[in-house]
């Protein structure tokens, strides 16, 4: 039986959900010793042609050459899964989609002329079937590996599709807000990330995006009771997750003053 390989590609993103993997050390060593990584630019120069039985893509898709690339991608991998708030959501970049591309052009490069981009930052769903989503920025790396561990033994990977509030319940965190007072949008994030930031006296910051179904509408008063203005509570809905629908159109759900 050939041992099955492993593609690992960059579209725009900042690098970060690779660098989980390579942070993974001991354990994706014990990973390379179970399948073949063929493409993996952050790690090695070895470059070697699909088919690919796994593909990881890192980022979102910006400009019109990435456009074409993905899809390539798409049809040289049997398993294609996106990792990151970038590939999933768009990610940071995509805060683009809510001004004029030209303006930021002109306002970041000396010239701008030069520039190929494309006027939206969009999810790599945007462009081609993707098989499983894996959120966060950056990812977590147990489930990253889960994930990896679940491809090679032939089924489906278990990924929450619950609320980070969950989360805080299983590892005995508690509440921030209902404690503390500190707006946290755990209640419509998706889990996956293991509370992280609750666990150190931090708000969510919706990194891993919307769960399925979020109740926007009932977190937006608690919210602003707990110190967060319209202007904050839009720039956390548009941050790491800006082109996710249930966060972007999030003024679409505010309850009348």
């Amino acid at each position: 039986m050939d041992t099955p390989t492993l593609a690992v590609w960059k579209f725009t993103s900042c690098d970060g959900c690779q660098l989980t993997l390579l942070d993974c050390e001991d354990e994706l060593l014990t990973l390379a010793g179970r399948v073949r990584i063929v493409h993996f630019l952050e790690a090695s120069s070895t470059v070697r042609p699909g088919p690919y039985d796994v593909s990881l893509v890192e980022g979102s898709v910006t400009t019109p050459d990435e456009v074409g690339r993905i899809t390539e991608i798409r049809e040289q991998s049997r398993v294609l899964v996106a990792i990151g708030a970038c590939a999933t959501h768009g990610g940071i970049q995509a805060l683009r989609n809510f001004a004029d591309i030209d303006e930021f052009a002109s306002v970041v490069y000396a010239s701008p002329q030069h520039i190929a981009t494309l006027a939206e930052s969009t999810p790599i769903s945007a462009h081609v079937p993707v098989d499983f989503e894996l959120r966060g920025c950056p990812i977590d790396r147990h489930q990253l590996l889960d994930t990896l561990e679940a491809l090679l033994a032939g089924r489906a990977p278990d990924i929450p599709n619950t609320s980070v509030c969950t989360e805080c319940k299983r590892r005995g965190t508690t509440c921030v807000t209902v404690a503390h007072g500190i707006p946290c949008l755990g209640p419509v994030t998706q889990a996956g990330c293991g509370a992280l930031c609750p666990a150190y006296q931090r708000g969510c910051f919706g990194c891993f995006g919307p769960m399925a179904e979020p109740n926007i509408r009932a977190l937006l008063p608690i919210l602003s009771v707990n110190g967060m203005s319209t202007a904050d509570i839009d720039r956390v809905f548009t941050t790491f997750a800006a082109a996710a629908p249930e966060f972007a159109e999030r003024s679409r759900n505010e309850p009348p003053q």
